[in-house]
């Protein structure tokens, strides 16, 4: 059979999503904590490879399996085994055509940026931070221009490896409560730091070191030379994976200011 997984974790200990030699990954994590439930190995398949310093409260995997287990006891049995920054929130059996990654349609990304004089303590590693005074506004109106299918090369890394830079943005909403500024992303597909490369011209539009055409010209140029500074990863989140004819259950946003 094929068992779905909903992981929310903790980016800041573990060196991205996928496994390397080091084993401090969350995959790593993950698996080794499903070796041990199970008492055999099992390879993971996610919907989206964070990075380095990532968070996520809606990753998805899936993993093959002929060990026949209530859903509840997949999520106690692996949590019991799990590091304090990795949990598994729901585990369910899925059709055998269901990929994590290749069946997804759309992922949604947060990003939480504190906008403060003075730096807190109690952010650290979980937002990005900027002293300088933001306008909400100005990066609202420059982020129009990326809505729809472009192609995003200037907002890719030079180590992506995908294999077109096309992809359709549906969302970016940009908020501010407070002295947080949230930035909600939506789309069929992100590159290689497509996200925070975006959120870093954006915040040169809102410092006004940049106009509000910035990031329409810099998209343009299909040129990564000509954009901003790939922007921190603290404040990152994977928050929503959505399928065509698979109903998940949904993360427990209701937790977080994201």
């Amino acid at each position: 059979m094929r068992i779905a997984l909903g992981i929310a974790y903790d980016g800041r200990p573990w060196l991205g999503w996928q496994t390397q030699p080091s084993g401090v990954t969350v995959q790593d994590a993950l698996e080794s904590a499903i070796t041990v439930f199970t008492g055999s190995k099992h390879a993971t398949i996610c919907a989206g490879r964070t990075d380095t310093g990532v968070h996520a409260t809606a990753q998805v995997v899936h993993l093959d399996t002929d060990i026949d287990r209530p859903s509840e006891a997949w999520v106690r049995g692996l949590n019991s085994h799990l590091p304090a920054s990795i949990a598994v929130q729901w585990a369910l059996e899925v059709p055998v055509t269901f990929h994590a990654r290749f069946s997804a349609v759309s992922r949604g990304y947060t990003y939480l940026l504190i906008n403060s004089r003075v730096r807190h303590p109690l952010w650290h590693g979980r937002a990005g931070w900027m002293f300088q005074p933001l306008d909400v506004s100005l990066m609202q109106s420059a982020a129009k221009s990326l809505i729809g299918e472009h192609d995003f090369s200037s907002f890719r890394s030079s180590q992506c490896q995908a294999k077109s830079p096309i992809r359709t943005l549906t969302r970016l909403d940009i908020e501010r409560k407070g002295e947080s500024i949230t930035f909600r992303l939506q789309a069929n597909g992100f590159l290689h730091h497509m996200v925070r490369n975006i959120v870093g011209a954006l915040v040169q539009v809102g410092q006004r070191r940049k106009p509000v055409e910035y990031l329409a010209v810099t998209m343009a140029a299909r040129d990564r030379t000509k954009a901003a500074p790939t922007f921190s990863p603290d404040g990152l989140y994977l928050t929503d994976v959505n399928y065509p004819d698979i109903q998940l259950p949904r993360p427990r946003e209701q937790y977080f200011e994201l």
